[in-house]
């Protein structure tokens, strides 16, 4: 037997939006005044009031609304919480277009051959000792950290750089101290190739390798093609660099495939040493299979390098189309 309705039809009690017919009205009265906008846009708007105050304020003008019709109130007048995003470029770079069709066409040629294509980025560093880390986890009480997070309580500092394989999914960070240079950053290309590349393209003639346009990999700094020039003198390949845009750096592939990963395996968590950042970074993973593998080293790079002019000028290089600065292969150098 069908079961008989224990309410009869339009029973129950009102919610606030259909007990009072200027509830829409009283809303928009008692944000009005905290509406902020960017001026660059009319239709961004935000309000900085929690839900509990919008209802308050509702409450003195004679509509009482609890927290959940706020939020739905919020909803309809498409107020949604988000965070702020970082999108727009602190610059421009007039052949920015130009730069990013090359990319797209070169990634395209070289996903048919039996060559890498690396993405490369030095993720932001990390303070090792007993201070706090965003985040939360799982534990059956509270992990006690100092109460300020002044640098000098610090015991260290790890500069966790990433090869991003972009073909097979799979990363290696390399956890190293102190500084980013460009030795450093074809130290970790090097073992990258050492201990992944050479196994998984035993056929590669070449190296593709994305990078930013600053950094300890700047295209402005001729160091980098120095320690490029050592790098394809020990493995035997030629690498070829293209640089993203300036002011484009968030369009590197490892900045959204692997970063944020890597971000949220160590949350939550302090960094004591560096094989407990070791620790935490190998256990990232996504549901697309992102693999990651993680080295470090001890090895002190020194800061304020410059290259030697006779090291410039042994450098054999190749450059590409146009924005010739943007491009270019260096190759080894045969004696």
């Amino acid at each position: 037997m069908p079961i008989s309705r224990v309410r009869r039809e339009g029973g129950g009690r009102n919610t606030a939006d259909e007990q009072f017919e200027n509830i829409d009205e009283v809303f928009l009265f008692v944000i009005s005044e905290h509406i902020a906008g960017d001026p660059m846009n009319e239709n961004i708007k935000w309000i900085k009031l929690t839900r509990y105050q919008i209802s308050v304020a509702m409450k003195k003008l004679g509509i009482t609304a609890s927290r959940n019709i706020i939020r739905k109130l919020l909803k309809k007048h498409k107020f949604v919480k988000r965070k702020i995003q970082k999108k727009t470029a602190t610059g421009n770079f007039k052949d920015r277009d130009k730069q990013f069709k090359n990319i797209e066409r070169i990634k395209n040629e070289f996903m048919g051959s039996d060559n890498p294509i690396l993405s490369i980025d030095t993720k932001k560093k990390e303070k090792l000792g007993n201070l706090s880390r965003e985040g939360e986890v799982y534990c059956t009480q509270a992990i006690e950290s100092y109460d300020h997070d002044y640098p000098y309580l610090a015991t260290g500092t790890i500069v966790p750089h990433g090869i991003y394989d972009m073909k097979r999914n799979e990363a290696l960070i390399n956890i190293g101290l102190k500084h980013e240079t460009a030795g450093s950053i074809c130290d970790s290309i090097k073992t990258w190739w050492n201990k992944a590349g050479r196994f998984n393209y035993p056929k590669a003639t070449e190296i593709l390798i994305f990078c930013d346009a600053g950094g300890g990999n700047s295209y402005r700094h001729n160091i980098f093609k120095v320690e490029l020039q050592n790098l394809t003198n020990v493995i035997g390949l030629p690498i070829r660099i293209c640089h993203y845009p300036p002011y484009a750096s968030k369009w590197n592939p490892i900045e959204h495939r692997v970063f944020p990963h890597v971000t949220r395996a160590m949350a939550g968590v302090k960094l004591e040493t560096i094989n407990d950042a070791k620790k935490l970074i190998a256990k990232t993973e996504t549901k697309t299979g992102l693999k990651v593998l993680v080295n470090t080293t001890k090895k002190i790079y020194k800061t304020g390098i410059t290259a030697a002019k006779e090291a410039i000028a042994k450098i054999n290089i190749k450059t590409h189309g146009e924005l010739a600065q943007l491009n270019y292969t260096i190759a080894p150098v045969v004696t």
